[in-house]
C-alpha cells in the first residue's frame, strides 16, 4: 500500500461568529476536536463545550450555515448542563450520532500570573466533571425542510423507532469506568490526569451494537490501546453494557503498536478500522492514520505488530516554510458530488496560512486508496 503524504485539497468551515465567539478568547474554530460526515452534513465538536456543530456544504470546498445543537436538548447529562463535555470522539450509524466524553481526569494548570508557591500548588490539583464520563447517541431525522437534525426522539415502525440515549453513569463515573477499575492494565490508570499518559478516550467508532473506543493514553510499553464493548437497552434514554464474550465480560482490549503513538480518533472503512494516532501529550509531533484490516472480524483480544498496521497517511504537523503547526485531532471518511472518497482531517489550533475569513476552520483532504 503507498503511503500518502500530500494534502490533495482543503475545505473551509465557516463558522458562525456569534458562535465562535461565545466562550470569549476560547474560540470554538480553533478547539475543535472531533469530525464525522453524516447525511451529507458535516458535524464537529469541540473539547470545550457540549454541543455539535452542522455545516451545509455551499459551495466548492467551503461547509457553512453553521447551526448548533446543545447536547442538553436531547440527553440528561450526567452533571450540570453548562459544565464541559470534553467531547473526543464523534461518529455516525444507522441512523445516530454517537458523541463520546474524554473520560479523563484533568491536572490544573500553572498560571504564571501567580506566584510561584501558588502555581506549584495548582499542579498539585486534579480535577474532573462528572460530563466528561458521557457516550451516547443521537438520533438524527429530516426536520420538515428536509434539513438533517438531532432528535430526541423519532417515531417509526415498532422496531424501527430511534431514541436519544447515554450510558448509565454518574458521580464520577459510568458503566465502562466501573468495568475498568480492577483491569490490570488500565485500572492504574482511571485515576491519573490525561495528560500524565492517564486514561483518556480519543477515538470513536461504532458498527451496530459494537463500540470502539480508542485511547490517547495510557500507551503502554509503546503499545496504544482500543477498547470494544456491546451496548444495549436498559431504560427509557438509559443504554447498558452487554456480555462480549462467553465470559460475560463487558469489555474486550486490543493493542495497537503505532509507533509508540497513542489514539487520537478512529474511523471505519468497511470492515477495516481506521486509526489516527498522535503524541499522548500535548505537543507538536508525528501524527499518522494506520489501517487495521478486518476489524470488525475479530472475536477475541488482539495484538496487533507494526506489520499488521500499514500506514495510510504520514500527516504534516509543520506547513512549508510558514512553520505552521498543525495537531490532527479527528477524521472522517468524506465523499463529494463526484463519489469520490477521501479522509477529511480537522486540526486543534491550526494556523491557516492565508485564510480568507476570521470565523473559518481549515480540513484537509488526502486520497483514501
Amino acid at each position: 500500500m503507498t503511503l500518502i503524504t500530500d494534502v490533495s485539497q482543503s475545505l473551509l468551515l465557516r463558522f458562525d461568529p456569534r458562535a465562535d465567539n461565545a466562550n470569549g478568547e476560547d474560540r470554538l474554530h480553533g478547539q475543535i476536536s472531533a469530525v464525522v460526515q453524516a447525511e451529507g452534513y458535516l458535524w464537529v465538536a469541540s473539547d470545550e463545550s457540549n454541543s455539535i456543530e452542522r455545516f451545509s456544504r455551499t459551495e466548492s470546498g467551503i461547509y457553512a450555515q453553521h447551526q448548533t445543537f446543545r447536547l442538553t436538548n436531547f440527553l440528561t447529562l450526567p452533571g450540570n448542563e453548562k459544565e464541559e463535555i470534553d467531547i473526543e470522539g464523534l461518529s455516525y450509524d444507522s441512523g445516530y450520532i454517537w458523541v463520546v466524553g474524554s473520560h479523563s481526569v484533568r491536572r490544573r494548570k500553572a498560571d504564571s500570573k501567580e506566584k510561584v508557591a501558588k502555581q506549584i500548588r495548582r499542579l498539585g490539583e486534579l480535577r474532573t466533571t462528572d460530563n466528561r464520563y458521557l457516550l451516547a447517541r443521537i438520533p438524527l431525522a429530516p426536520d420538515t425542510a428536509g434539513e438533517w437534525t438531532p432528535r430526541k426522539h423519532v417515531e417509526g415502525a415498532k422496531k424501527t423507532s430511534r431514541t436519544a440515549a447515554r450510558l448509565m453513569g454518574d458521580d464520577g463515573g459510568n458503566l465502562l469506568t466501573n468495568a475498568l477499575r480492577l483491569d490490570e492494565h488500565i485500572g492504574p490508570f482511571l485515576s491519573i490526569p490525561s495528560k500524565d499518559n492517564g486514561f483518556d478516550i480519543e477515538g470513536l467508532a461504532v458498527h451496530d451494537n459494537r463500540v470502539f473506543l480508542g485511547l490517547r493514553g495510557p500507551v503502554l510499553g509503546g503499545w496504544a490501546i482500543v477498547i470494544e464493548i456491546l451496548v444495549k437497552n436498559i431504560a427509557p434514554g438509559i443504554i447498558g453494557l452487554a456480555a462480549i464474550d462467553d465470559d460475560d465480560r463487558l469489555y474486550r482490549k486490543h493493542f495497537l503498536d503505532l509507533r509508540g503513538l497513542g489514539v487520537r480518533d478512529l474511523c471505519f472503512h468497511g470492515s477495516d478500522l481506521l486509526v489516527l494516532a498522535g503524541t499522548t501529550m500535548s505537543l507538536n509531533g508525528p501524527a499518522a492514520i494506520f489501517r487495521w484490516a478486518g476489524a470488525l472480524d475479530a472475536t477475541g483480544e488482539t495484538l496487533l505488530t507494526r506489520a499488521k498496521l500499514p500506514g495510510v497517511v504520514e500527516l504534516p504537523y509543520k506547513t512549508g516554510t510558514e512553520n505552521v503547526n498543525k495537531r490532527p485531532e479527528g477524521f472522517t471518511i468524506y465523499s463529494n458530488d463526484n463519489k469520490s472518497t477521501a479522509l477529511l482531517v480537522v486540526y486543534d489550533s491550526a494556523g491557516i496560512v492565508g485564510k480568507p475569513e476570521e470565523n473559518d476552520l481549515q480540513a484537509d483532504l488526502f486520497p483514501l486508496k
